[in-house]
């Protein structure tokens, strides 16, 4: 078993109070809200914090809920949500289930339990040379991510390409979620497909001291969303391959799409748009926009080895996962 490295441990009851901290701490801290991913982290001699400040706490950063803004209704969720509330929340699973049927397929009942929203939107990128114990990775002359300069999965490479591996992330994609954060110099909000960017060693636009607080998501009757995912076993592991797919739908013949939005993920870094979605033609058949969708999505997939199992099979599973999360959507 490996034990935890000898820390101080901060719980601050306030928003402001938990910003102050992380301000005067600096790269000293860690922030940790459930736990399920910064303690085996820890644990392995991934980050090596001085101190670190648990958010889990505080309750201006809990709750889902349905608000009026403007003449839009929006479904806001707090950051601090615990992922079974929101895979058990029936407004989820009315205006977005693509994110419900997400959070329901994170780990397992305990990580569920534990693990937050804000927590799985910033969880760190993942690679099989990577998630390690010290001495396996010492062994192997460490990494691009971590005390190395060698990127073990693409010879030569000079950026990291750990995959996203954040089962919400193409879901909060897919529904063009905002996220709404707070730091130093004051609030802002990025759109989620906006907040990731293609390192695998920092693949989010989160500033020092910047904390996501919670996100919002317009209600839009027309919108029919879905989430599959690839694994070994169909709990606790992370994915192999994740798809989420919004599709919008209007009018009395709900068999014809209008306009679409596919998200893969645990590819590379970020997150991926496919473009094929944006080809749609109003009125398109269900078939015939999942036949187009999954073959779309399977030219413009090329999965890296930075995850294990065989790269060939993951990328044959795009278009039948593409296929069976719009299929699900029809009727």
């Amino acid at each position: 078993m490996l034990p935890l490295p000898v820390f101080d441990h901060h719980k601050p009851r306030t928003l402001s109070a938990a910003l102050d901290l992380l301000a005067r701490l600096g790269d000293k801290a860690v922030v940790i809200a459930g736990g399920t991913d910064v303690l085996p982290n820890m644990k392995h001699g991934l980050v090596e914090p001085e101190h670190v400040v648990s958010i889990a706490g505080i309750e201006e950063m809990r709750g889902i809920s349905l608000v009026r803004e403007g003449d839009d209704d929006k479904l806001v969720l707090g950051a601090g949500a615990r992922l079974a509330e929101i895979e058990s929340s029936i407004l989820v699973r009315r205006i977005a289930p693509a994110l419900a049927e997400a959070a329901g397929q994170v780990g397992g009942p305990h990580h569920r339990a534990m693990g937050t929203l804000g927590g799985n939107i910033c969880l760190d990128t993942r690679c099989r040379y990577y998630n390690q114990t010290y001495f396996w990775r010492k062994s192997l002359g460490f990494c691009l991510k971590k005390d190395g300069t060698v990127c073990h999965v693409v010879r030569g490479g000079s950026r990291c390409v750990a995959a996203a591996s954040n089962d919400t992330a193409p879901a909060l994609i897919a529904l063009e979620a905002d996220l709404h954060l707070l730091g130093p110099r004051g609030a802002r909000v990025v759109k989620a497909h906006d907040f990731y960017v293609a390192d695998g060693v920092k693949n989010t636009v989160l500033e020092p001291g910047e904390l996501v607080v919670r996100v919002s998501i317009t209600r839009n009757p027309g919108r029919r969303s879905s989430f599959e995912k690839l694994r070994r076993r169909n709990a606790i592991d992370f994915p192999l391959l994740s798809i989420a797919v919004r599709l919008d739908v209007s009018g009395v013949e709900t068999t014809r799409v209008d306009g679409a939005d596919v998200v893969v993920s645990a590819l590379g870094a970020r997150p991926r748009r496919i473009r094929a979605a944006s080809k749609i033609r109003p009125g398109t058949p269900f078939d015939v926009a999942a036949r187009e969708l999954a073959e779309g999505a399977y030219a413009e997939c090329k999965p890296l080895p930075n995850v294990d199992d065989d790269t060939e099979w993951r990328r044959e599973m795009v278009p039948a996962l593409v296929e069976r999360a719009v299929t699900r959507l029809e009727g």
